[in-house]
Protein backbone atom coordinates (compact mmCIF):
# COMPACT_ATOMS: atom_id res chain seq x y z
CA UNK A 1 0.00 0.00 0.00
CA UNK A 2 1.49 3.30 -0.99
CA UNK A 3 -0.36 5.47 0.51
CA UNK A 4 -2.29 6.36 3.36
CA UNK A 5 -6.01 6.62 4.55
CA UNK A 6 -7.03 9.74 5.72
CA UNK A 7 -9.88 11.37 6.89
CA UNK A 8 -10.70 15.11 7.25
CA UNK A 9 -14.44 15.29 7.43
CA UNK A 10 -14.67 17.32 10.83
CA UNK A 11 -18.94 15.96 11.33
CA UNK A 12 -16.82 12.68 11.34
CA UNK A 13 -14.08 13.56 13.44
CA UNK A 14 -16.45 14.62 16.38
CA UNK A 15 -17.36 11.14 16.97
CA UNK A 16 -16.03 8.50 14.71
CA UNK A 17 -16.24 5.29 17.39
CA UNK A 18 -19.68 6.35 18.38
CA UNK A 19 -22.59 4.51 17.71
CA UNK A 20 -23.57 5.78 14.07
CA UNK A 21 -25.01 3.66 10.77
CA UNK A 22 -21.87 3.18 9.38
CA UNK A 23 -18.97 1.57 10.48
CA UNK A 24 -15.26 3.78 10.84
CA UNK A 25 -14.00 1.30 8.08
CA UNK A 26 -16.53 2.37 5.67
CA UNK A 27 -16.64 6.08 6.77
CA UNK A 28 -12.64 6.42 6.08
CA UNK A 29 -12.69 4.48 2.54
CA UNK A 30 -16.19 6.60 1.74
CA UNK A 31 -13.50 9.64 1.94
CA UNK A 32 -10.76 7.85 -0.38
CA UNK A 33 -11.75 6.16 -3.87
CA UNK A 34 -9.83 3.83 -6.06
CA UNK A 35 -7.74 1.27 -5.64
CA UNK A 36 -7.57 0.68 -2.17
CA UNK A 37 -11.19 0.06 -2.59
CA UNK A 38 -11.30 -2.28 -5.36
CA UNK A 39 -8.60 -4.04 -3.05
CA UNK A 40 -10.72 -4.95 -0.65
CA UNK A 41 -14.11 -5.57 -2.28
CA UNK A 42 -11.80 -8.06 -4.59
CA UNK A 43 -10.36 -9.93 -1.81
CA UNK A 44 -13.47 -10.37 0.10
CA UNK A 45 -15.36 -11.76 -2.85
CA UNK A 46 -12.57 -14.23 -3.33
CA UNK A 47 -12.39 -14.73 0.16
CA UNK A 48 -16.31 -15.79 0.14
CA UNK A 49 -15.57 -17.78 -2.75
CA UNK A 50 -18.37 -16.17 -4.81
CA UNK A 51 -19.76 -17.97 -7.89
CA UNK A 52 -19.02 -16.05 -10.77
CA UNK A 53 -22.10 -16.35 -12.25
CA UNK A 54 -24.50 -15.20 -9.36
CA UNK A 55 -27.42 -17.23 -10.86
CA UNK A 56 -25.96 -20.51 -10.24
CA UNK A 57 -27.84 -22.41 -7.89
CA UNK A 58 -26.34 -25.54 -5.55
CA UNK A 59 -28.33 -28.76 -6.65
CA UNK A 60 -28.83 -29.11 -3.04
CA UNK A 61 -30.00 -27.68 0.30
CA UNK A 62 -27.39 -29.60 1.60
CA UNK A 63 -24.87 -28.34 -0.85
CA UNK A 64 -25.69 -25.34 0.28
CA UNK A 65 -25.15 -25.50 3.83
CA UNK A 66 -21.96 -26.71 3.38
CA UNK A 67 -20.85 -23.79 0.97
CA UNK A 68 -21.86 -21.47 3.57
CA UNK A 69 -19.85 -23.17 6.10
CA UNK A 70 -16.70 -23.38 3.94
CA UNK A 71 -16.98 -19.38 2.96
CA UNK A 72 -17.49 -18.78 6.57
CA UNK A 73 -14.17 -20.69 7.84
CA UNK A 74 -12.66 -19.17 4.43
CA UNK A 75 -13.64 -15.46 5.38
CA UNK A 76 -12.05 -15.92 9.36
CA UNK A 77 -8.84 -14.52 8.78
CA UNK A 78 -8.21 -14.22 12.72
CA UNK A 79 -9.22 -18.18 13.74
CA UNK A 80 -5.41 -18.29 14.64
CA UNK A 81 -4.80 -14.87 16.07
CA UNK A 82 -5.50 -14.17 19.57
CA UNK A 83 -8.12 -11.54 20.00
CA UNK A 84 -6.25 -9.21 21.70
CA UNK A 85 -2.69 -8.97 20.13
CA UNK A 86 -0.07 -6.76 18.96
CA UNK A 87 1.82 -8.91 16.17
CA UNK A 88 4.11 -8.46 12.98
CA UNK A 89 1.72 -8.62 9.58
CA UNK A 90 3.76 -11.05 8.05
CA UNK A 91 2.11 -13.13 5.64
CA UNK A 92 -1.21 -10.29 5.90
CA UNK A 93 -2.70 -8.37 3.37
CA UNK A 94 -3.47 -5.02 4.47
CA UNK A 95 -7.09 -5.36 1.93
CA UNK A 96 -7.43 -8.78 3.03
CA UNK A 97 -7.41 -7.34 7.19
CA UNK A 98 -9.14 -4.43 5.62
CA UNK A 99 -12.07 -7.21 4.06
CA UNK A 100 -11.81 -9.33 7.15
CA UNK A 101 -12.77 -6.16 9.55
CA UNK A 102 -15.68 -5.13 7.34
CA UNK A 103 -17.07 -8.59 6.90
CA UNK A 104 -17.11 -9.17 10.62
CA UNK A 105 -18.25 -5.51 11.29
CA UNK A 106 -15.06 -4.63 13.28
CA UNK A 107 -13.48 -0.77 12.99
CA UNK A 108 -10.74 -0.93 10.99
CA UNK A 109 -7.69 1.63 11.95
CA UNK A 110 -4.62 1.76 9.44
CA UNK A 111 -2.07 4.07 9.21
CA UNK A 112 0.96 4.30 6.78
CA UNK A 113 3.95 5.93 8.58
CA UNK A 114 6.54 5.39 6.04
CA UNK A 115 7.25 8.74 5.44
CA UNK A 116 7.75 9.53 8.98
CA UNK A 117 11.32 10.01 10.74
CA UNK A 118 10.45 10.92 14.54
CA UNK A 119 8.20 10.12 16.99
CA UNK A 120 6.31 13.44 16.56
CA UNK A 121 5.48 12.58 12.59
CA UNK A 122 4.67 9.22 13.55
CA UNK A 123 2.20 10.67 16.43
CA UNK A 124 1.14 13.17 13.56
CA UNK A 125 0.47 10.01 10.54
CA UNK A 126 -1.48 8.17 13.19
CA UNK A 127 -3.75 10.79 14.90
CA UNK A 128 -4.49 12.06 11.51
CA UNK A 129 -5.41 8.62 10.13
CA UNK A 130 -7.05 7.49 13.07
CA UNK A 131 -9.38 10.27 13.03
CA UNK A 132 -8.21 11.44 16.22
CA UNK A 133 -9.38 15.18 17.79
CA UNK A 134 -7.74 18.06 16.15
CA UNK A 135 -6.44 18.49 20.19
CA UNK A 136 -4.51 15.38 20.57
CA UNK A 137 -1.08 15.75 22.33
CA UNK A 138 1.05 14.03 19.97
CA UNK A 139 2.59 11.80 23.28
CA UNK A 140 1.96 8.81 23.90
CA UNK A 141 -0.35 8.90 27.38
CA UNK A 142 -2.51 10.93 24.53
CA UNK A 143 -2.40 7.96 22.15
CA UNK A 144 -3.45 5.43 24.68
CA UNK A 145 -6.29 7.56 26.00
CA UNK A 146 -7.11 8.07 22.68
CA UNK A 147 -7.55 4.27 21.77
CA UNK A 148 -9.29 3.43 25.09
CA UNK A 149 -10.89 5.54 27.39
CA UNK A 150 -11.91 7.93 25.11
CA UNK A 151 -13.50 5.29 22.14
CA UNK A 152 -14.86 3.08 25.68
CA UNK A 153 -16.75 6.56 26.51
CA UNK A 154 -18.34 6.94 23.16
CA UNK A 155 -20.53 3.34 23.95
CA UNK A 156 -20.39 0.10 23.09
CA UNK A 157 -17.55 -1.06 20.64
CA UNK A 158 -17.56 -4.05 18.50
CA UNK A 159 -13.98 -4.56 18.55
CA UNK A 160 -10.92 -3.17 16.56
CA UNK A 161 -8.57 -4.60 13.54
CA UNK A 162 -5.40 -1.68 13.70
CA UNK A 163 -2.46 -1.79 10.67
CA UNK A 164 0.68 0.78 11.64
CA UNK A 165 2.05 -0.18 8.49
CA UNK A 166 5.77 1.26 7.64
CA UNK A 167 7.18 1.84 11.20
CA UNK A 168 10.14 4.22 10.10
CA UNK A 169 13.37 2.17 11.30
CA UNK A 170 15.67 5.07 11.57
CA UNK A 171 18.27 6.57 13.85
CA UNK A 172 15.33 9.31 15.24
CA UNK A 173 13.16 6.57 15.87
CA UNK A 174 14.89 3.53 16.66
CA UNK A 175 14.14 -0.10 18.30
CA UNK A 176 13.46 1.86 22.11
CA UNK A 177 11.09 4.27 20.34
CA UNK A 178 9.84 1.38 17.92
CA UNK A 179 8.71 -0.87 21.01
CA UNK A 180 7.56 2.48 23.18
CA UNK A 181 4.91 2.85 20.63
CA UNK A 182 3.98 -0.62 20.49
CA UNK A 183 3.67 -1.15 24.28
CA UNK A 184 1.24 1.91 23.95
CA UNK A 185 -0.84 -0.48 21.90
CA UNK A 186 -0.24 -3.30 23.88
CA UNK A 187 -1.37 -1.82 27.08
CA UNK A 188 -4.73 -1.07 24.84
CA UNK A 189 -5.06 -4.50 23.93
CA UNK A 190 -4.90 -5.20 27.76
CA UNK A 191 -7.28 -2.62 28.28
CA UNK A 192 -9.94 -4.22 25.73
CA UNK A 193 -9.50 -7.26 26.59
CA UNK A 194 -10.59 -6.77 29.97
CA UNK A 195 -13.47 -5.43 28.52
CA UNK A 196 -14.02 -8.57 26.25
CA UNK A 197 -13.63 -6.38 22.81
CA UNK A 198 -11.26 -7.55 20.47
CA UNK A 199 -8.02 -5.62 19.38
CA UNK A 200 -5.80 -7.11 17.09
CA UNK A 201 -2.52 -4.50 15.70
CA UNK A 202 -0.56 -5.44 12.81
CA UNK A 203 2.59 -3.58 12.34
CA UNK A 204 5.61 -3.36 9.36
CA UNK A 205 8.59 -1.57 9.47
CA UNK A 206 9.32 0.56 6.90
Amino acid sequence: MSDDIYAHDAGLAIDPFGMSNKNLFDSVLLMRGGNFRKAVATAEATKSGQAADSGIESATDGADEASDDEAAAAMNLFKTVRPNIVQSIRAFRVADLAAEAQHLDLHFLYANCAQAQTKAEVLERISTSFLFPKNFGKNYDALFDSLTDMVAKAGPQPGFVVVLEGLPAVAKFDKEARETLLDVFREAAEFWSERKVTFRVFYSFA
